[in-house]
């Protein structure tokens, strides 16, 4: 009688690895259509924009493309024009992606810049900086004891 291994749980902790590879490399393919092409959408023509992530939906028909602009400029006002443009890049990933079907594209603005200065600012706060001291010092006597 052979064992069968348990199915992994539908909530898994994570995305799975094909997720993954999908994200990738539709990152990649993204990032060289959008360094290569003339969009006649003006206000893409002149737009240096960054693919910073790409997030699969488990089924691999969604994906969620985090942009930002290089110089760290606001690029809220440039999500229309790139859902605009959403049908001409789908057709552009398609024959270069082997997927059944190509995935509809959601552009976000990448958030994990304003994040870590978010994150970088509480950490450099006086009170937070006198804290880490007082946490140092006490484990730097318990270490000479």
């Amino acid at each position: 009688m052979s064992v069968m291994k348990p199915k992994q749980s539908r909530h898994s902790t994570g995305p799975s690895q094909r997720q993954l590879r999908v994200a990738e490399e539709i990152r990649h393919i993204l990032a060289g259509i959008l360094l290569r092409t003339e969009f006649h959408d003006a206000e893409l023509a002149s737009a240096h924009l960054t693919i910073s992530e790409v997030r699969m939906s488990p089924d691999l028909k969604h994906a969620a493309v985090f942009v930002s602009l290089l110089g760290g400029r606001d690029v809220t006002k440039l999500l229309p024009a790139l859902q605009r443009v959403s049908p001409f890049l789908r057709s552009q990933i398609a024959p270069r992606i082997a997927l059944r079907v190509t995935p509809d594209l959601k552009f976000l603005p990448d958030q994990a810049l304003e994040e870590a200065t978010k994150i970088n600012r509480l950490l450099h706060a006086p009170e937070v900086a006198r804290d880490l001291e007082t946490v140092v010092s006490d484990q730097s006597s318990v270490v000479s004891e």
